[in-house]
This record gives structure tokens, C-alpha cells and sequence, in this order.
């Protein structure tokens, strides 16, 4: 290990900088968040930088560095491109043994600047010991994705109660264990939710010896179109930390596969008229599995409250008293459409859109034509494949014209997708020449003329 990681404390320290460009003030921004107070030397010194000075209670010296500009300093950065002054710099600072840093220059630093992922009060830093500074940034970047600011309020309610449990467990290993407890149940999915005020009361309970009654809780998941990679940063915290994961048939394989490893797995697919497990059977199979204390994902194609009955199970949940959250996924209509290269609204062709179920609760497509007929507006039809003929003919019809164009969608998203435009006169000919299979969707509107020039996802995907 070439560098052993430390973290420094600022807060009303002096740092010298040497240099008053850009980078001098990409470090002082850092060192001015850690409250120093902040020592600038340069012959110039930027806008932005005088005033950063100001405020952390600083000086400037609008002049060239001295060897005296390191008095009363506990940290030097050199931030110029004169290489012989941060030469110069790092040797009058070693020989004092003040910590230096000279910016894109190792050899000449004591400390290093890691990449860093601020979730405060927790901070968590990456290093390459200067070797590879672009990969450390790429690697903080995938933990910042890991790692939701919720945490950092996680963080701060142990702050809060620190000294309570210090004194209830005088052994360490003691705390150790009930941190762990706490940072890995009920306590924590409060406060990573939101509920700080909950989180606390909960915290100060468990600390009073009151152990409540085990009761699990609900997440209603939207887990998109098909794409793991639209996933929601929550989304994916909450599959990761779930006892048990109920999915249906739209939900990717590789998105169940980002699940927890050991959590159970129950199938609760449905199709057009072969419903696996009934809704209601859904329904109190969620309270059942929450009354046994259990963390319960509920994970659906799309949006839970866009066509995917999220309503009905939250409905059930909060007659039975199951605390429960709802977590938005990408739907259908967003991700399919985006990746087909249709954009649902456009200023020249449609000012509303509208999402229309394919089949109704009767399995019928006896819908409103008369309110979906403007040819100003876009519809997105959900579970249309089966019902396509009707759709289109009825929609004719009613008004709208035969030459309307018209797409339907196969398993957007995914490596399956495949595109096929027509019109409203020729789409369901041309689609029942295919094998097509579900989940699909229907874009009816003017947009879809836009395809030819935004489709982008197209790779091994078919377009007809």
C-alpha cells in the first residue's frame, strides 16, 4: 500500500493553495467544504475564487509564492503549472513536514486528493495512489450509483444516537451487533425512505428495551419495460435487501437476477385469459408474507400504477394495516417508445398523449373511440396485440383516417425488440405476416413518422 488513507480534519485549519486558476479552484471548492480556511497565493486570482476565499474567512496575496506563505499552514496544495515552483513548494513543505500535494504530479506529494463519494457525514474515498486518477473517478461514479444520499441521513440518525447506545453497551462488540441489527432492518428501511421521524422512534424504542411486534413490510417495484439498465436506484436497493419476490410474466429474467440471492422466489405471472394466481390471491398472499415479519418486493413490469394493478394490492395492504411503499418504474409506453426512436409528443405533430388499455376488466376493447379520434393527440395502447384488428378498424371508424401511421412494439427495451410501422389500414395485415410475440405495444399518431430519423437501439433488433 503506497498511500495509507486518512481523512483530515479542516474545519477551521488553514490551507495554503498555490495558484489561482482553475484548478486551484476545483481544490479550494473541496478544502472550503471541509470548513478550512483557505490561503491563496497567486499573481492573479479568479472571480469565483475571490469569492470562496471570502466566504471560508481567507486571504489572497495577489503576488509570487514565499517560503513564509507556509506559516501557520497544516496543509499545502500547489496548484500552477510552473513545474520548478511545485517543486519548489513540495521541498519547503516536506522540510517543515507539513503534508503537501502538487496536483498531477505524485512523486513530488505526501498526500494524495482520492475521488470521492460525499454522503455526509458518511465519505467514502477511492484512490490509485495517483497512478490512475481517471479510474478512480470511473469507480466513484459506479458507487455513487450504489450508493443513494439516503445513506448519509442513515448516517447522521447514528450520529444522533451514538452516545445512547455507547452507554447501554459498554463492550464493542456489543454495539457492534446492534448497529448491525439496526442498519439491516426495519430501522434502516425507515429512514432510507424518508421516514426520519419514524426511523427515530423506532431507534429510541429498540434502545428503551420496547421490542416491537416483527411486521414486514410491502414494495410495490416498477421494474420497467424490460431494460435492467432503467432500473431505479431504490428500485434496486429494495429487490437487494427483500425476504421474498413476487414477479409476474413481464418482469426480464436478468432484471430477477439483480434480486437478493437467497431470497424466495413466487411467480405470480397472468396472461390474457390464463391468470396464473388470481389477483386477489395476490393481494392476501402479500399481507400473509408481510404479517410473518417479512420484507416482501412485489415486482412488476413497467409502472405499478399504470396498468399494472398496483392500486388494487396497495388497497388490500392498507385495509390490513402492512406498511407499504410504491416505488415508480419506467412504463412501457416511456421506454418502448424511446428506444423505437417515437417520441410520444412533438411540438409540429402531438400536443397530449394517452394511454389506453387493450382489453378491459370483461376482456372486451369496448373503449371511448369517440375520445381518442383527435389527430392532434398520441395513443399508446397497452396489451394490444390480440385486439389490434378491432383497435384500428374501430378507431378508422370513428373518424380517425385510414392513413394514420401506426407502430407496434415487441418487447421493447430488450435484445428481443423488434419494430413494425404501418398505417392504420395495413398494421394488423402486416403484423399477423409475423410471428409476433407479447408484450407489445400499439403508437398510433403522426410521431411515428419520426422513427426513420430518431431510432437509435437498433443493434440485432428487427424493423419492419
Amino acid at each position: 500500500m503506497e498511500f495509507l488513507p486518512l481523512f483530515h480534519n479542516l474545519r477551521g485549519a488553514r490551507v495554503l493553495v498555490v495558484g489561482g486558476g482553475e484548478i486551484a479552484l476545483r481544490k479550494s471548492r473541496l478544502l472550503a467544504d471541509a470548513g478550512a480556511v483557505l490561503r491563496v497565493v497567486a499573481p492573479q486570482i479568479g472571480a469565483e475564487l475571490h469569492e470562496l476565499i471570502d466566504s471560508s474567512g481567507g486571504e489572497e496575496l495577489l503576488r509570487g509564492y514565499s517560503e513564509a506563505d507556509l506559516d501557520g499552514c497544516v496543509l499545502i496544495i500547489a496548484a500552477t503549472d510552473d513545474e520548478p515552483l511545485n517543486a519548489q513548494v513540495s521541498a519547503d513543505a516536506r522540510q517543515r513536514g507539513v503534508p503537501v500535494n502538487v496536483v498531477d504530479a505524485p512523486a513530488l506529494c505526501s498526500v494524495i486528493f482520492p475521488a470521492i463519494v460525499d454522503r455526509s457525514p458518511l465519505v467514502i474515498a477511492v484512490s490509485s495512489g495517483g497512478d490512475a486518477p481517471v479510474l478512480a473517478r470511473l469507480i466513484r461514479a459506479k458507487m455513487e450509483s450504489w450508493i443513494p444520499p439516503t445513506y448519509g441521513h442513515l448516517a447522521g440518525l447514528a450520529a444522533r444516537f451514538r452516545h445512547q447506545v455507547k452507554n447501554l453497551f459498554p463492550n464493542v462488540q456489543q454495539r457492534r451487533a446492534f448497529w448491525e441489527e439496526v442498519f439491516q432492518g426495519p430501522i434502516a428501511d425507515r429512514q432510507l425512505a424518508g421516514q426520519g421521524a419514524e426511523a427515530e422512534r423506532l431507534l429510541q424504542a429498540k434502545i428503551d428495551g420496547e421490542a416491537p411486534a416483527a411486521t414486514g413490510e410491502v414494495y410495490l417495484v416498477g421494474a420497467g419495460p424490460g431494460d435492467p439498465d432503467l432500473l431505479t436506484f431504490k428500485a434496486l436497493r429494495l429487490m437487494q435487501q427483500a425476504d421474498v419476490v413476487l414477479y409476474d410474466r413481464l418482469v426480464a429474467p436478468a432484471i430477477l437476477e439483480l434480486c437478493r440471492r437467497d431470497a424466495d422466489r413466487i411467480y405470480v405471472g397472468k396472461q390474457r385469459a390464463d391468470h396464473a394466481v388470481p389477483q386477489d390471491q395476490i393481494n392476501q398472499q402479500l399481507v400473509a408474507l408481510a404479517r410473518q415479519g417479512k420484507r416482501v418486493v412485489r415486482l412488476k413490469g413497467g409502472d405499478p400504477f399504470i396498468f399494472g394493478r398496483g392500486g388494487e394490492e396497495i388497497e388490500e395492504l392498507a385495509a390490513h394495516g402492512i406498511p407499504f411503499q410504491v416505488v415508480p418504474g419506467i412504463t412501457a409506453a416511456s421506454g418502448c417508445a424511446a428506444y423505437a426512436g417515437i417520441p410520444l409528443t412533438h411540438r409540429d405533430y402531438a400536443q397530449s398523449v394517452r394511454f389506453v388499455t387493450g382489453h378491459l376488466k370483461n376482456n372486451t376493447t369496448d373503449l371511448p373511440w369517440k375520445d381518442l379520434v383527435s389527430p392532434a393527440q398520441t395513443l399508446v395502447f397497452y396489451m394490444g396485440l390480440i385486439g389490434l384488428p378491432i383497435i384500428c378498424s374501430e378507431l378508422i371508424r370513428h373518424g380517425r383516417g385510414a392513413d394514420t401511421p401506426a407502430a407496434l412494439i415487441q418487447q421493447g427495451t430488450t435484445s428481443n425488440q423488434r419494430v413494425f410501422t404501418g398505417t392504420l389500414a395495413n398494421l394488423p395485415q402486416l403484423v399477423a405476416e409475423h410471428e409476433v410475440h407479447a408484450p407489445t405495444l400499439v403508437i398510433v399518431g403522426e410521431v411515428v413518422t419520426l422513427r426513420d430519423k430518431l431510432k437509435w437501439f437498433e443493434g440485432a433488433q428487427a424493423s419492419i
